[in-house]
């Protein structure tokens, strides 16, 4: 599947509707930005089973500031509508496709439990 565009008008519904969406906040200006958005394509490409979206941080300012993006590129991945990653910079292909691994293969009901046991204490 290509990447698609995320806007505020549509990251409510695409974080609730799909398992695992991969979040790119990035800009044209970008030089690194501009170095990592055919890794972020290419995954796109080999993993259907994800939605890939890329946040335009120049036309999606309350996006950016809703996530606190302080630095751009800035991958955010969420897995049944939770932030389970987040890291600015440059990834390697073989590092997204490791996260991406590890993603998959949590266990959900275990983050759940840490979530709800971080708000209790």
């Amino acid at each position: 599947m290509a990447t698609v565009e995320i806007t505020k008008d549509n990251i409510d519904e695409t974080l609730s509707k799909n398992d695992i969406v991969l979040l790119d906040f990035w800009a044209a200006w970008c030089g690194p930005c501009r170095q990592f958005g055919p890794i972020f394509e290419a995954a796109s490409e080999a993993h259907s089973e994800a939605v890939f979206g890329k946040v335009d941080t120049d036309a999606q300012q309350e996006l950016a500031a809703a996530a606190q993006i302080s630095s751009i590129p800035t991958i955010m991945i969420f897995r049944e509508g939770i932030p389970v990653f987040r890291q600015s910079g440059v990834l390697n292909q073989s590092a997204l496709e490791d996260v991406l691994g590890q993603v998959a293969a949590l266990n959900m009901d275990e983050v759940r439990a840490q979530i709800a046991a971080g708000e209790q204490g």
